[in-house]
């Protein structure tokens, strides 16, 4: 909106001189403007990326007007508060400090056997930028993962801008269509089509361009609720190109299909194409698309002790047999989660089955069973 120049946050005080000395000399803020000049009632001031204006009650600060909850993120608040976590301004606004990076909340996971199917239209909702989510994991495995079936049915531009997530891990996997990203110090625009995968390292910044017509992906994050922050001051794509540029711990993946290998599967009967992100997250997570060896017509039973393992049936068809559940019978667009412990199998499997696997951790054990 070009006609604004400015945006200040209103609050009332009945002492203006203390209050105005509190946000000054405690909390750090500038003055810009004080009037009049013979009895003050009006000031503004400025600090951390706020503007305030203070009103003197009975001089054009209404009785509607709150003190507040005014919160600063802090590199140590504990100091700022001399061991407080907050306090109380001359004018009655409330002063709460936080940390200006605060650790990654990751809660206790409750592991569950989950199967979701691909249903109806009353499956979607409405997520950022337009985008429709389908929600694989309602129960969130205690909060700690989610996992999301996301699609654009009209393709074209997409309203994203340059953004990063607070996760400990993330992955999107392109099941239909294509897309147009750019990601931090990876250079120009790509084009992810269906059966491609990026790893998304934390913090990395990134933007959606445009999509094809039904365009479809498998997102997969830890925690379950993570921040979503916006950049408005890196441009991208940036000028700077470094591939093996590790953000927290991780570096970035664009895995092709079009360039990757089938190998001989961990489980007698299958192969896999790994998509390469237990290398790039040093073994926290691994990600890889299986499917059946000539000849074989099932994955055999067996149980793990991982934190996750998730899967999402990408083509094809079958039958899940697990300890305790009905059999269930699966195609493509369902998916399901196997808790530790927990003896399975997949039967009378179709030629063409293909399976979107994730686990966290990337070489997690297994063992055959009965």
């Amino acid at each position: 909106m070009p006609q604004i120049e400015t945006a200040e946050v209103v609050l009332p005080c009945s002492d203006l001189t203390a209050t105005l000395r509190f946000f000054t000399e405690r909390l750090g803020f500038r003055l810009d403007a004080i009037f009049p000049a013979d009895d003050p009632a009006t000031a503004v001031i400025s600090g951390h990326g706020l503007r305030i204006r203070l009103l003197r009650g009975g001089q054009g600060a209404p009785d509607r007007l709150s003190p507040g909850l005014l919160t600063l993120r802090c590199s140590d608040p504990k100091a700022l508060a001399a061991g407080e976590t907050g306090f109380v301004a001359p004018n009655g606004t409330r002063i709460e400090l936080v940390d200006a990076d605060p650790p990654l909340n990751l809660p206790p996971i409750r592991q569950s056997f989950v199967v979701t199917r691909l249903g109806g239209e009353e499956d979607w909702s409405v997520g950022r930028a337009g985008m429709g989510y389908r929600d694989l994991i309602p129960g969130r495995q205690g909060g700690r993962f989610i996992a999301s079936h996301i699609r654009i049915p009209d393709g074209g531009p997409v309203p994203d801008m340059v953004h990063f997530h607070k996760a400990r891990f993330q992955m999107i996997y392109c099941y239909r269509g294509w897309v147009n990203l750019l990601y931090e110090d990876q250079g120009p625009q790509f084009t992810m089509r269906a059966g491609d995968c990026v790893l998304q390292p934390p913090e990395i910044r990134h933007r959606v361009l445009e999509c094809s017509p039904g365009f479809e992906v498998v997102e997969i994050g830890c925690p379950a609720e993570h921040m979503t922050c916006m950049d408005h001051d890196l441009p991208l794509p940036n000028s700077g190109v470094d591939p093996n540029r590790v953000f927290k711990g991780q570096r970035f993946v664009f895995h092709e299909l079009a360039k990757a290998e089938w190998r001989p599967g961990r489980l007698v009967g299958t192969e896999r194409r790994d998509i390469g992100i237990g290398a790039a997250t040093d073994g926290l997570a691994s990600a890889q698309v299986l499917r059946l060896a000539p000849g074989a017509a099932s994955i055999v039973r067996h149980s793990h002790s991982a934190e996750f393992v998730f899967f999402f049936m990408l083509a094809g068809t079958a039958s899940l047999q697990a300890d305790g559940q009905q059999t269930q019978a699966l195609s493509d667009g369902d998916s399901f989660v196997i808790p530790e412990g927990v003896s399975y199998s997949l039967e009378n499997c179709s030629g063409d089955l293909e399976l979107l696997e994730v686990a966290l951790p990337a070489d997690y054990p297994f063992q055959l069973t009965n």
